[in-house]
């Protein structure tokens, strides 16, 4: 496995790859998780190369975010990318990937907004920038990003067809605790009590799918349900939680087709985020 810590060497190994060579791009913050590793062996199984980003990007964090507190271990994280057959990782420094005097961004309008767009402004303009960077230096063929983070999902989709950059998107299943709770780096910030108390956001999400399945249609009910079995915690605070058209993020009324059911919850410190894809019955 290579390590390249440059933006220049990265921009000579992508140009002087074997012509046909399919790569796959794994663009991560580190902190490596079962998550992670499933996006990985997905793209070894699918791609002749594998790159996997660690990059934790300034831009999307806010002034009272976590990015100083954000958990870093390259060593950790790089043996366990060398023991999955990663032929690349890309540890950049920060000026590697934003140049002094950076002031290009990219934003996709109408998506980034809502749901975790409401709490932290300025988030996905970060994310958007950061990964069509990582593209241009990476020049993958497709790019593997997890279904737990739906609302970003569709954004980067969205940001690759209105630009035509030609990255396939793969988005893959949510791999989850064995009581439910969503994999994520954020995880690590959790109080042995809090991390007892989570599951309870997929708990929540799964009583709503169930509900819904058995025929409910009403956006509202279903949102109440799921605010009520959340707030029946006491060490859970909601952010949001919603409703939202699979491909617009705009909240529906109705579940008359597949939506994607979509929250944000507090646990002390960490602010962890989790959907599911709710099928109406026909849907």
């Amino acid at each position: 496995m290579r390590l390249v810590t440059t933006a220049r060497e990265m921009t000579r190994l992508a140009v002087e790859r074997p012509a046909g060579a399919r790569v796959g791009f794994v663009p991560t913050m580190g902190a490596l998780h079962a998550g992670h590793l499933a996006l990985m062996r997905r793209a070894r199984a699918e791609c002749d190369e594998v790159v996997v980003s660690i990059y934790v990007n300034p831009l999307q964090f806010g002034p009272r975010e976590d990015l100083a507190a954000y958990p870093r271990d390259l060593e950790s994280d790089a043996a366990l990318c060398r023991g999955l057959g990663v032929t690349t990782l890309f540890a950049p420094a920060d000026g590697e990937v934003h140049p002094p005097g950076h002031r290009t961004w990219v934003e996709v309008e109408g998506l980034q907004e809502t749901l975790c767009g409401r709490s932290r402004p300025g988030h996905f303009r970060g994310v958007t920038t950061v990964v069509a960077k990582l593209f241009a230096l990476v020049k993958p063929q497709v790019a593997y990003f997890g279904e737990k983070d739906g609302q970003q999902l569709r954004i980067i989709r969205k940001m690759v067809r209105d630009l035509h950059l030609g990255v396939e998107i793969a988005g893959c299943p949510t791999v989850r605790e064995p009581d439910g709770l969503a994999m994520s780096s954020r995880n690590a910030y959790l109080s042995p009590e809090e991390r007892r108390a989570a599951p309870v956001l997929y708990q929540a999400l799964t009583a709503a799918a169930e509900a819904v399945r058995a025929g409910e249609t009403d956006a509202a009910r279903v949102i109440a349900r799921v605010q009520a079995l959340i707030a029946a915690e006491p060490l859970a605070r909601i952010d949001y939680v919603d409703a939202v058209d699979d491909e617009t993020l705009e909240s529906v009324t109705v579940i008359e087709r597949p939506v994607m059911l979509a929250l944000a919850v507090w646990f002390g410190k960490a602010r962890l985020i989790d959907n599911l894809r709710l099928v109406p019955v026909g849907g």
